[in-house]
């Protein structure tokens, strides 16, 4: 392999703070620093850093550096790249990778290995991704905190003390920490987002069937999304970018084109028209919380966006409406963890209802079994009508609440959490108050619109704070410019 360019710099050097992805690009492309030498900096980062933190479960290095070597070889022949090329990525570990470990952060499917790639995994490394290995997450995606693992608890790099959120906690946690440049989650009813907040990092929720749930451990499947963590928001669209577009393996992946974020973020917010939803404010906001996103939304009128008072009256049902719908898809998912095919069995099995019965007692956590039973209890007969049916009914009308609200303005800004990251173990013990931290994120997730939560300051301790810009299905060009102007304000 030809040597290095002159005025190399080291992939010590280059990973000392956060690097754009793009400039990480230009300095493989330009061999100014090779993409294995990056991934195994990364590496020793994450040596350094995960005992701490326990933002990875495992580690694929021998495919990484495989892959690093790949991009070497491309760019020693003068080869063009594509857009990830040598760029180190980490991957919530409920996302299937061929022959590494596939937990989705529960005792029932530790020691799994899958015999194939969920899309997501494919377009990454078909773009040049160097994936580095599989994130900690609440247990089935279930959770608020990434207290609920089977795995330990990830701490936030903001305050170790503190919850990184959940349940992607793991990979806002990786690139808060610059454990990866880019990683992957999965957010249901807010956990890109809410963590993304917590660890002071950008989170993207993508228009449901943007992004192929093909190879997704399924929690909840009309709500579950895939969506990117970055440092910035440009690099967040650059890899959604990737990672979009129509999957003839996933029937509810839609088949508009794929727009060029990252380009579409770079054009300015002035003109648009910015909804402020009153129910967003209201009591129960962190004053602390409602200082810095007020501030962002100061920063957006100093851009030049037209800001505009709305209305979304039924938002204080969304989570009832939620944890009804979403426990109810649990329970028919995860019905088939039963240690028959794989996955964990019970050593207790002497018959076969007996094997079902332990294998799930003993494999799932509370929380899972909390949630099973609630989804249960929800679809059983003479309860149906009353709760699930009702809370679809409900979703409806906040579907076209923002419907109507999207008529009026192009994107709407709120508080992403009610709340900075609480103390490990302050929300353990009441399950009610763990669920109204997603107050302000269910909502998207049940209309099936596209938003990001992008960082727009801090408490006065020191713990970040983002706001969360929503916009119409398919606008995520929309949300990404907002996004950005908040970000390039500094707030």
């Amino acid at each position: 392999m030809a040597p290095l360019a002159s005025g190399a710099r080291t992939a010590e050097a280059l990973t000392e703070r956060p690097t754009p992805l793009a400039a990480l690009r230009q300095e493989i492309a330009g061999r100014r620093t090779k993409a294995s030498d990056l991934a195994s900096e990364y590496y020793a980062r994450i040596e350094r850093k995960n005992p701490q933190l326990n933002a990875f479960l495992s580690l694929t290095k021998e495919r990484a550096l495989a892959q690093a070597a790949r991009i070497d070889a491309l760019a020693a022949r003068g080869d063009p790249l594509p857009v990830l090329a040598g760029i180190p990525i980490a991957v919530k570990d409920v996302l299937v990778m061929q022959g590494a470990p596939s937990t989705a952060g529960s005792k029932i499917l530790q020691g799994y290995r899958p015999p194939y790639d969920a899309t997501v995994v494919k377009r990454l490394e078909a773009a040049g991704a160097v994936l580095l290995g599989k994130t900690n997450c609440d247990e089935f995606a279930m959770g608020s905190s990434n207290e609920n693992s089977a795995y330990g608890p990830v701490r936030n790099p903001a305050d170790t003390e503190r919850v990184p959120g959940g349940s992607s906690g793991g990979s806002a946690a990786a690139v808060a920490a610059n454990l990866a440049v880019a990683a992957l989650g999965t957010d249901t009813g807010g956990s890109i987002r809410q963590p993304a907040s917590f660890c002071g990092v950008v989170g993207v929720l993508p228009t449901y069937g943007r992004v192929s749930r093909y190879g997704l451990i399924a929690f909840a499947s009309s709500l579950d999304r895939i969506g990117p963590f970055a440092g910035n928001v440009r690099d967040a669209a650059t890899v959604l970018g990737v990672i979009g577009g129509h999957d003839p393996c996933d029937a509810t992946s839609v088949r508009a084109p794929v727009e060029d974020y990252a380009a579409a973020s770079d054009k300015p917010a002035e003109g648009l028209r910015i909804g402020v939803p009153a129910e967003y404010f209201a009591e129960g906001l962190d004053p602390e919380v409602r200082a810095a996103v007020e501030r962002g939304i100061g920063a957006l009128k100093e851009a030049g966006c037209i800001l505009k008072p709305v209305h979304l009256p039924h938002t204080k049902y969304a989570v009832p409406a939620y944890y009804l719908i979403a426990t109810a898809e649990a329970s028919a998912n995860l019905a088939r963890f039963d240690g028959v095919r794989y996955g964990y069995r019970s050593p207790r099995s002497e018959t076969l209802a007996g094997m079902y019965s332990h294998s799930r007692d003993e494999g799932f956590g509370a929380e899972v079994k909390r949630r099973i039973l609630l989804g249960t209890y929800a679809l059983s007969a003479g309860y149906y009508d009353a709760y699930y049916r009702k809370a679809q009914q409900v979703r409806r009308i906040l579907a076209e609440e923002f419907l109507r609200a999207f008529a009026e303005v192009d994107a709407l800004v709120t508080p992403t959490s009610p709340v900075p990251a609480f103390r490990l173990g302050e929300k353990t013990d009441d399950p009610v108050s763990m669920y109204l931290a997603d107050i302000y994120t269910v909502t998207a997730s049940l209309a099936g619109i596209c938003g990001v939560s992008v960082p727009c300051g801090a408490t006065p301790a020191g713990l970040p704070v983002g706001m969360q810009v929503l916009a119409m299905h398919l606008r995520e060009s929309t949300a990404f410019r907002v996004a950005r102007a908040v970000e390039a304000a500094g707030v």
